[in-house]
């Protein structure tokens, strides 16, 4: 057997490799870590969206509805802008400190922001003040959210079994979309328990300041995690100094530009796509389709909640049959469907048929959703894999995802609203061309000890040993 294909602590003199029972028990704790932490995380990010309606004229004054909704829709656009900020910093940091110390980073982070946001002073207590309160924790949750997406997709696809990652990345989403569950599960519980007047009041402080005592106890899970056994053969390889000091680097990024701009093109239509039918669409059929906030909230509530049982089961077929015919599905289907789903939900006059249109939304986006974090993952070596996600992922997300619902609102107050509808058909045809392009990465090699596990089996073929696109190079 070739140096290279030796597994991490098998070397002469190392510590054994732990028996297969230790094995699962630690692949489940880092599934769980992983997956808990960033519920949190996008709890928090999430459930601002959720609770704008109740809050947006506590700090923006006025008469308009939807003027004060994009006032906040604002404030959740600029977080996103500082993804690319979080994502590198981040990301550097999952790169050359490892994945556990920047997951435990990212959700402390986000609890100091879910606390301002629960302290921030109204208009009528402080002006526009409370306002900048709001946008400073929006900033330094997009700061953190920026880094959690690289470091759970990569911890999560690292500490996954070879043939098992499209499974183990699929709870990225499972858990985003848990936190989201969460936040609208609050909310469903409080509209039934509390007035509109005192939700508007003091109501929506509530699920942040449960958010930030959420996040201790996921701090207190995320210390005891393992770190992956990619990262460190990486941080233990006799690779040169020059090598060592570029590791998780702009430098070191550049080397690999064609696999980011990759990342930024597949994530364009699924982002797109995804916050429009989650994060947009109560506000869409409150405003559109006229439907009362309570079952607006049910149907966003039942749809995601279906939703995240399909991720796995995606991500397991992605395991068998590969990561592209996952991903051409979802374009397809978003390219042709948006403007008749969409359409249909904006008349859908009850619980029942919106459901219906929703779900079917949601299926077609879980080609995406469901391995987008592996494919990622799997273009990148190691010692660049945790900036190569974050950064380009989170630049994407700035430009497209989180402006997605500013800009379905300023088409809605021009009077242009279907326009919006194209607008998702042509970033998810973009992303189209890029799936039917681009090389699957099932088979990618995160590590030495798999590249070299593949050199040997080709050898023994008697094939030429090329390593797939995500192999360390």
């Amino acid at each position: 057997m070739s140096p290279s294909a030796v597994t991490p602590g098998s070397e002469p003199g190392s510590t054994p490799a732990p028996p297969p029972g230790d094995e699962r028990k630690r692949r489940r704790l880092a599934l769980v870590g992983g997956s808990l932490g960033n519920l949190v995380e996008w709890y928090d990010w999430f459930v601002y969206a959720s609770f704008a309606i109740y809050f947006a004229d506590s700090f923006f004054p006025g008469d308009n509805p939807t003027t004060q909704l994009m006032n906040t829709a604002g404030i959740f656009a600029v977080g996103f802008l500082m993804r690319p900020v979080g994502g590198w910093i981040l990301g550097r940091a999952a790169d050359r400190h490892g994945r556990k110390s920047a997951l435990t980073l990212t959700v402390t982070m986000m609890s100091v922001a879910a606390l301002l946001i629960a302290v921030a002073p109204t208009y009528g207590q402080a002006g526009y003040f409370g306002a900048l309160v709001l946008l400073l924790a929006r900033l330094l949750q997009g700061m953190s959210i920026g880094g959690e997406y690289a470091a759970s997709a990569t911890y999560l696809t690292e500490a996954s079994a070879r043939n098992r990652r499209g499974l183990g990345s699929s709870f990225q989403y499972v858990s985003m979309t848990c936190g989201q569950l969460l936040g609208l599960g609050i909310l469903i519980t409080m509209q039934h328990t509390l007035t509109t007047a005192q939700l508007e009041s003091w109501g929506w402080r509530i699920p942040f300041v449960l958010g930030a005592l959420f996040a201790v106890v996921v701090f207190w899970l995320r210390r005891r995690l393992q770190e992956t056994d990619a990262f460190q053969e990486e941080a233990a390889s006799g690779e040169d100094a020059h090598d060592d000091s570029t590791r998780g680097t702009l430098k070191a990024l550049w080397q690999y530009r064609r696999q980011a701009g990759l990342v930024m093109a597949l994530t364009l239509g699924g982002t797109v796509a995804y916050y429009t039918y989650t994060t947009y669409l109560t506000k869409y059929l409150v405003g559109s389709a006229g439907m009362p906030k309570t079952t607006a909230t049910l149907v966003s509530f039942t749809a995601l909640t279906l939703f995240a049982v399909l991720q796995p089961f995606a991500g397991m077929l992605s395991d068998r049959i590969g990561r592209r015919p996952l991903l051409i599905t979802f374009a397809v289907g978003c390219t042709l469907g948006t403007y008749p789903i969409m359409t249909a939900l904006g008349s859908a006059s009850s619980y029942w048929s919106a459901l219906g249109l929703s779900l079917l939304a949601l299926v077609i986006i879980t080609g995406y959703t469901s391995i987008n974090a592996a494919v990622k993952a799997e273009l990148f070596p190691t010692r660049v894999r945790a900036l190569g996600v974050a950064l380009p992922y989170a630049i994407a997300n700035a430009l497209f995802g989180g402006t997605a619902e500013y800009v379905a609102l300023w088409f809605k107050n021009s009077g242009h609203e279907t326009m919006f509808f194209w607008y998702v058909s042509g970033c998810a045809l973009i992303s189209l061309v890029t799936y039917v392009l681009m090389p699957d990465t099932r088979d990618a090699a995160l590590s030495r000890a798999e590249a070299g596990a593949d050199a040997d089996r080709g050898a023994e073929r008697g094939d030429a040993a090329a390593a797939p696109a995500g192999a360390v190079r």
